[in-house]
């Protein structure tokens, strides 16, 4: 038999170990279980990727003298019933790739004489049973991709013949035991995507030669011990845990040298480190430029500080560099050039400086570059045409200068992204970008960039592009057509910027057709004139309000602290307005009886001012909240600035002695909390197409605040309870009281903030906030529109959140049976339709992306918003609700 027939998934130990013992047995016929006979003699049974179904037949166990069995890769359910006092000449167990039902057998520590246990992706689950504590011999214990939960059994750690332990990819839990440091023959182990914590053992591979340690994905917390006592490590991947403290410099030291012969010698060092998202402080060890083998180093998503270390230089084998999301500064070292195999090179979101070497020109296979959100200058790098792979260019909120140099069209390999946001570049979109017939994303908002966007329509493959904040003039490509209907903020800001006479204008776009535009200009007043009055308006309102804050300062008397800069203040020595008068006359000056809510941040008042004019107010006592004032100015400060359909509207505020008040308009569908969970929920806002509608609006919101504004804004508190329903079920998103400017400073609180059950795991013990945070919330909201369960129901197991509820769920069905297990019965006769079923299938899986545990894994906002339209073309949408 050829090494062709078992799978890559195995390790290289056993498959040596299988190919041996056939070469051994040359036997050339082996019998499905449909004929199969008990046969005395029959030392190895190999019946690995076939067709065959059913159970695992127990008259397996009546084969004593079974030495191998491998019956991977076939579709066999039932449970596992094998282990007897005849399996004690039994070597090797392999079972992977079925779909039984139920645990490991404790049966299996019968087989005393077995060396490799493999049960990969078998669809296994409850506990590891300690029984297999009794497998003296056992060398490799392979059970990941399961669904095994509680803590790996002492019995297990203390196998002192172990080699390698897998078990990633389950819900395990518990401590590293101290037992697992005497393991002295343990070479490899692999723990990622489970739920362990605790701290490292300082002993781990003190008495062994460790190659490779891979906790990714887990809670483990402390510092990182030494762990190069072997100095045979090649693996190292502790990313998404809590670790913190500095990196220590002996990992850069992990080495050794063997020389099987005078002309040959080998030699062992790290080749991959993994430290990304977790409190890693301190400068990057410039000892890592002494691990020649490194082909790829994460330490994205850490506090890092300092120069990027020149000693980096010397990895020639290089292939992936990520130290995004960290506190690096200075320059990028030139000598990062020797590093010719880089393929991936992101430090985006530090505060380096300076212009990109132009030595880089020799990372010819370089494919992604991400500069973005630095302060780099000195214009668009001239050798980016030199980079001939390059399949992702992001460059953006810089301070690069300049023109775009049409040298750009030439990187005919740009398929995902080119994004030059945010640079002050000037001048006109080169022609040659028409050559980037491949490129899906473009990305050139808040620059000073002029003429027409006429070579966008050329992009055959263009998704996207968001052209805002800019002076662009003339109409909008017929390309970008559907894009000015579902996302128009992408062209605001373009004064000069129109829509042809064949497209439709959205509600929220603030563009006009371009005929319109063109008589406007022919009549109204020249470009002077328009500035001079602006000029003149500007002074005078600045005046007008000078006047005012000196008044408001000399009746104060000096005594009391004054207004924080920007804040309005009405004190009711001043008199409140004529808009808080009627305001405060139609809820009897903020009567009880008046309450429509209640929540963290205040007390909600419905306000009927007559003709039609309804408003919710928003009522915070500052007397009673610690941080009510702040909550209400970071309220008005986020959400007094922006404008979009999917965002609640602040008409107006007032800040008094005792109190705050805010005006918005009122929502008379109440929240998507009551559509939802209320008691009498509006069945025609059960339908699906308007909880897609719903899901659909909510993106377009966060992919607004995220990437349309200025500083960008993170919600922070995404729940149904803060998506309000206008009469129209169009949502709104409101409550802005834990929103956060993404302004360039680190933004963090002293205390875990949000709604338990929308909280992102990154975020249950650190505080800094990013964007991932708001998809993770989102994608709990998904997941409520799909099943109508709270995000913390009372039907779930104990300590079980709806994400975990319906990974588990949908962990032991298929994507058919899903519909059964985990969507709302009310959308039972809906899902006849399969175009229907297919979509709540996609919406579904989107969720789970953004509810992925680690942060680097979710989608941004905005490619929610895509794969969302991309969805809504497996249905016919009403009339009316294709945005």
């Amino acid at each position: 038999m050829e090494a062709k027939l078992i799978s890559p998934s195995y390790s290289v130990q056993l498959v040596r170990h299988h190919l041996r013992r056939l070469q051994q047995r040359r036997l050339s016929q082996l019998h499905p279980f449909q004929r199969l006979r008990p046969v005395s003699k029959l030392e190895l049974l190999y019946l690995h990727k076939n067709k065959l179904v059913g159970s695992l037949p127990e008259s397996l166990n009546m084969l004593e003298n079974l030495t191998d069995l491998f019956v991977g890769n076939n579709s066999l359910t039932g449970p596992v019933r094998f282990g007897s006092a005849n399996c004690k000449n039994l070597l090797t167990l392999e079972l992977s790739y079925n779909e039984f039902e139920g645990g490991v057998p404790p049966e299996l520590g019968n087989c005393s004489s077995l060396d490799a246990l493999v049960i990969v992706s078998g669809n296994l689950s409850g506990t590891i049973p300690a029984s297999l504590g009794k497998l003296k011999k056992l060398e490799s214990l392979e059970l990941f991709e399961n669904r095994f939960s509680g803590e790996i059994p002492i019995e297990v750690w203390k196998i002192q013949s172990l080699s390698q332990l897998l078990v990633y990819q389950n819900n395990l839990t518990g401590e590293l035991p101290l037992e697992m440091t005497e393991l002295k023959h343990l070479k490899k182990v692999t723990l990622f995507n489970n739920g362990f914590y605790g701290e490292i053992p300082s002993a781990l591979g003190v008495h062994s030669s460790l190659e490779e340690i891979d906790f990714i994905s887990n809670k483990l917390t402390g510092e990182i011990p030494n762990l190069c006592h072997g100095k045979k490590l090649t693996v190292l991947n502790l990313g998404s845990n809590q670790l913190h403290g500095k990196i220590p410099t002996s990992i850069g030291r992990c080495k050794s040298i063997e020389r099987p012969s005078p002309e040959f010698s080998q030699d062992h060092s790290i080749s991959f480190l993994d430290f990304n998202t977790n409190s890693f402080e301190g400068p990057i060890p410039r000892s890592f430029g002494s691990s020649r083998n490194l082909s790829s180093i994460n330490l994205s998503r850490n506090k890092l500080s300092g120069q990027i270390p020149s000693e980096l230089g010397n990895l020639l084998g290089l292939g992936y560099l990520n130290l995004s999301n960290n506190l690096l500064q200075g320059s990028l070292p030139s000598n990062l050039s020797n590093c010719v195999n880089l393929e991936r090179f992101d430090v985006g979101f530090n505060k380096l400086n300076g212009t990109v070497p132009s030595s880089y020109s020799a990372w010819k296979g370089l494919a992604t570059l991400i500069l973005s959100e630095n302060l780099f200058t000195g214009g668009i790098p001239s050798f980016l045409p030199e980079l001939v792979k390059l399949s992702d260019l992001q460059m953006g909120r810089n301070a690069f200068g300049g023109e775009i140099p049409s040298s750009i069209g030439s990187l005919q390999q740009l398929i995902y992204g080119l994004d030059l946001s945010g640079n002050g570049l000037t001048g006109e979109l080169p022609d040659k970008l028409k050559d980037l017939i491949r490129l899906t994303r473009v990305n050139v908002s808040n620059n000073k960039l002029t003429g027409s966007l006429s070579v966008l329509g050329n992009l055959t493959s263009l998704l996207h592009a968001d052209v805002s904040n800019n002076q662009f003039i003339g109409p909008i490509p017929e390309k970008l057509k559907n894009q000015s209907i579902s996302d128009p903020a992408s062209f605001s800001g373009n004064p000069n910027l129109c829509i042809p006479r064949s497209f439709p204008i959205s509600n929220n776009s603030e563009l006009s057709y371009c005929e319109d535009q063109s008589r406007r200009g022919r009549s109204g007043l020249s470009t002077w004139k328009i500035v001079l009055i602006a000029v003149l308006s500007s002074l005078f309102v600045l005046v007008l309000v000078l006047a005012l804050v000196f008044i408001c300062l000399r009746r104060r008397g000096g005594h009391e602290e004054r207004p924080k800069k920007d804040a309005i203040v009405f004190t009711e020595e001043e008199g409140p307005s004529l808009l808080l008068n009627k305001v405060l006359a139609a809820t009897d000056n903020l009567n009880e009886k008046h309450i429509i809510g209640r929540g963290a941040h205040g007390i909600v008042y419905r306000a009927s001012l007559g003709s039609g004019e309804v408003y919710a107010v928003k009522r915070l006592i500052f007397a009673s909240h610690i941080r009510a004032n702040q909550s209400m100015m970071r309220e008005i400060e986020t959400i007094g600035k922006v404008r979009h359909r999917n965002l609640i509207k602040l008409e107006g505020f007032w800040l008094r002695k005792e109190d705050g008040l805010m005006l918005y308009r009122y929502m008379p569908g109440g929240s998507l909390y009551d559509v939802l969970h209320g008691v009498s929920p509006k069945e025609d806002v059960l339908e699906w197409s308007a909880r897609y509608n719903v899901a659909l609006g909510v993106a377009h919101g966060l992919a607004y605040l995220h990437y349309d504004c200025h500083p960008p804004i993170v919600h922070r508190d995404i729940k149904p309870e803060n998506i309000l329903m206008d009469s129209d079920l169009e949502p709104h998103i409101g409550d802005f009281g834990l929103a956060r400017l993404l302004d360039g400073s680190t933004v963090s609180t002293a205390t875990v903030t949000g709604t338990t059950g929308y909280i992102a795991p990154e975020n249950a013990f650190k505080t800094v906030r990013g964007r991932e945070s708001d998809v993770y919330s989102y994608g709990v909201v998904l997941l409520e529109l799909v099943t109508r369960k709270r995000a913390v129901d009372k039907s779930f197991p104990d300590s079980t959140d709806i994400v975990s509820w319906v990974r588990s769920m949908l962990s032991s069905s298929s994507v058919d049976d899903m519909v059964s297990t985990i969507v709302d019965p009310v959308l039972a006769d809906e899902l006849l339709n399969s175009d229907l079923r297919e979509q709540i299938v996609e919406v579904t899986e989107l969720a789970l992306s953004c509810t992925e545990r680690d942060p680097a894994r979710r989608p941004t906002m905005r490619e929610v918003v895509k794969v969302l339209c991309d969805a809504q073309g497996l249905v016919r949408c009403p009339s009316g609700s294709v945005r």
